[in-house]
């Protein structure tokens, strides 16, 4: 058999296999407990447009100083994220605590 053609047909399938491979990369978006009505439409907006390019999106709801006792003010704000994305997202990690930083990962449907 000649080597040529075997080390051609070896990378003519490495690249077929890498054709039918699925990739995604990890958005974050950051919010703080206090942000406004529209500017959460706004952000809300930004993790539907990375969904539907089947991305993952990490929202995160940042906590400066005494805001850390508005905690169920972030959760409310995730809760209205989830609500509003529900129809092209699934929570692939329920919002927990990470120090200051209250996460959650978004995932396409």
């Amino acid at each position: 058999m000649d080597y040529g053609r075997y080390r051609y047909e070896q990378t003519k399938k490495k690249q077929e296999a890498k054709k039918k491979q699925s990739s995604f990369q990890l958005k974050e978006i950051k919010v703080r407990p206090k942000t406004g009505e529209h500017d959460l439409q706004v952000k809300i907006g930004h993790i539907k447009k990375f969904i539907d390019k089947k991305d993952k999106v990490k929202v995160s709801v940042i906590f400066r100083g005494r805001e850390i006792t508005l905690s169920e003010l972030g959760m409310a704000v995730l809760q209205k994220i989830i609500e509003e994305t529900e129809e092209v997202a699934l929570v692939e990690q329920s919002p927990k605590f990470e120090g200051r930083i209250l996460v959650m990962v978004l995932s396409p449907k």
